[in-house]
């Protein structure tokens, strides 16, 4: 697979190769127009190998000045200013490199211009440097032009890849949280209360039922508040409760004000499952699982602790979480983005999650 430094190095050699391609067209095209209207003369051949030269260096400076410092992430405002001004200045070099090369060629009689004498009177000056500006002008706009379709283009299929991401996330979130060890744990569990204790078989069906409809139905795009967020998660920890009997103590600390935050669905439910899934369900006696939410500063922060694993190796992401930073458009590193951060991490005897997400 080819490295962004050998994709760079391609592009850059077919800009090459294409700028000196079109440039020595524009030679033999103004050489061509030149002998039509006013003959072979040496001088009006120097002048247009000249410009042909200085439009190709000219051009390629602009381009590399420009992907230097980033002109085309600018609006059209900062973009139109920019290669105007630099239009301005290399036209005017162009024509001050012709000049310097020129004079002392018809001075010492190296060329022949019709009289014997290049006019470089202020009209002429101003008609030279803006035949050359409108020319390399033009270059710029089919440049920028194409880099803008470019970008676009690159901008879509990573958006579109992207959505495929996450639509497969989503895909292998819901799998997992309907997967065959919890809804058979759930069930024979079930099967024990309902001789045992038909009371709590009842509630036990209406969490489960409500654990596994909010499964099949987390995909509708929309954030949730965290009052109905926390309401799924004790259906599922009322379920999970049951089969973990005492090996499962859950303390919570949720802050009043922050019921009303809104955060991604699922969100809170993948911290729990994870902790129960990587941390009470590992460990003979199980464990304390606890959640803390608080509001603060615009910022809903939420941190769930878990016993940590003995085996470093089973402490693993997994889907879930994995779909909670494409939910929050973050990266597997660093954990942060404009929406929320995530951190997880051991801390001696115990896991931490922390999820903080801008209200």
């Amino acid at each position: 697979m080819e490295t962004m430094s050998e994709k760079r190095t391609a592009r850059d050699t077919g800009f090459w190769w294409a700028n000196a391609g079109l440039w020595s067209c524009y030679l033999g095209l103004s050489l061509g127009m030149g002998i039509a209207y006013r003959g072979n003369w040496s001088g009006g051949t120097l002048i247009y190998v000249m410009v042909a030269l200085g439009l190709f260096a000219g051009s390629a400076a602009i381009r590399a000045w420009a992907l230097r410092h980033a002109w085309l992430q600018r609006d059209l405002l900062g973009i139109t200013w920019r290669m105007t001004l630099a239009v301005v200045i290399v036209a005017a070099a162009i024509q001050l490199a012709t000049a310097a090369v020129l004079l002392p060629a018809v001075a010492w009689e190296w060329v022949k211009l019709p009289g014997q004498r290049a006019y470089y009177r202020p009209i002429d000056i101003f008609n030279y440097w803006l035949s050359t500006a409108i020319v390399l002008s033009v270059w710029c706009a089919l440049w920028t032009g194409r880099r803008a379709l470019q970008r676009a283009r690159r901008s879509e299929m990573a958006q579109l890849r992207a959505e495929a991401q996450r639509a497969t996330l989503e895909h292998q979130a819901l799998r997992a949280r309907l997967n065959p060890h919890f809804v058979f744990n759930a069930l024979n569990n079930l099967r024990a209360l309902i001789n045992e204790d038909p009371a709590r078989a009842r509630d036990m069906v209406t969490h489960l039922s409500s654990t596994l409809r909010h499964a099949l139905v987390h995909t509708d795009g929309g954030w949730v508040t965290l009052a109905e967020e926390w309401r799924v998660v004790q259906d599922y920890l009322a379920v999970e409760a049951i089969h973990y009997e005492d090996r499962l103590r859950v303390h919570t600390d949720i802050e009043p004000a922050a019921l009303s935050a809104r955060l991604p669905p699922m969100a809170l439910q993948l911290l729990v499952e994870n902790a129960i899934k990587h941390g009470i369900a590992v460990h003979p006696g199980g464990g304390e699982l606890t959640i803390r939410v608080r509001l603060d500063g615009g910022w809903l922060r939420v941190a769930v602790d878990n016993p940590a694993a003995h085996d470093a190796s089973s402490e693993g992401h997994g889907i879930g979480l994995a779909y909670l930073r494409a939910q929050l458009g973050i990266d597997a590193a660093p954990s942060s983005s404009s929406r929320g951060t995530f951190l997880l991490e051991r801390q001696g005897e115990r896991m931490l999650a922390r999820l903080e997400v801008q209200q």
